[in-house]
């Protein structure tokens, strides 16, 4: 396994491979990174996992900072799952002073997280066409966890005209439900147990869903089986980002983001 911080030198290195499979991360990896790595693996001879804690997604009072970062175990951990390429580039190689800048779509990109998050879009589509870039993948894994983020990345490829496949992967959950996510280290036990509530409160949409259509009745239910301290969004779309009104069979994603304590979690089920 190649560890390399240079993207010239990625493209170097890359410059004659085919058949590329590639995931882009900010480390700290946990199990559900590891499902897209093994993903990639089984679809492709070349393999890069990208560790890049990007700052131009981080709001102002944001966890930039405190993120957690362990560059050795994830190297351990990419090598034990059969990655090829780990790229590791620095803020001062990936980013210029005066930089072009690429912005989410008005609508889009600032309805749910973009309206909470005004401009985190911005800069994870930035950060992400300069990765494609530089890796030129065949393929490129997402989880569905992150729904509005993988939306927007598929309407870039599309708008831009990459010619990359944007493979969607399943979310990965503790044993208990909770979806897994880099953030979930700084919950206390006591938030932990309150956070499962958010898995819970999806479940039973889902279940709800099977015979009953209006999205208020089934928020409601939803809303008197949370219990975190800040709810912000429960939020009812189509596999395109627009709202509606019902659940569509096939065709609808339930989205949740709530602070338990001061960590920020989201979740969402597809139906």
């Amino acid at each position: 396994m190649k560890i390399i911080t240079s993207p010239k030198e990625v493209q170097e290195f890359l410059k004659y491979k085919k058949n590329i499979g590639f995931v882009p991360t900010m480390g700290a990896l946990h199990e559900g990174h590891l499902s897209l790595i093994k993903k990639a693996r089984e679809e492709n001879e070349i393999v890069v996992v990208s560790i890049f804690v990007n700052p131009t997604q981080f709001l102002p009072g944001e966890d930039l900072d405190k993120y957690p970062r362990r560059l050795q175990a994830d190297f351990e951990i990419c090598k034990r799952a059969g990655v090829d390429l780990v790229f590791t580039p620095n803020s001062e190689n990936m980013y210029s002073e005066d930089e072009i800048l690429i912005k989410a779509p008005k609508i889009k990109g600032y309805i749910l997280e973009g309206f909470f998050r005004p401009g985190h879009f911005d800069g994870v589509l930035q950060v992400v066409n300069k990765l494609f870039n530089i890796v030129r993948p065949n393929r490129a894994y997402f989880g569905k966890k992150d729904a509005q983020q993988l939306y927007l990345i598929k309407q870039m490829v599309k708008n831009f005209f990459f010619d990359i496949e944007i493979v969607e992967c399943k979310t990965v959950r503790e044993k208990d439900g909770l979806a897994l996510s880099s953030r979930n280290i700084y919950l206390s036990e006591e938030e932990r147990k309150r956070a499962l509530t958010i898995s819970k409160a999806l479940k039973r949409a889902a279940k709800l869903s099977t015979n009953i259509k209006d999205i208020e009745t089934i928020k409601k239910e939803m809303e008197n089986i949370l219990n975190v301290d800040e709810l912000q969004y429960i939020a009812f779309v189509d596999r395109d980002f627009n709202y509606i009104n019902e659940i569509i069979p096939n065709n609808t994603i339930i989205l949740i983001a709530a602070k338990v304590g001061e960590t920020r979690l989201i979740d969402n089920i597809w139906l």
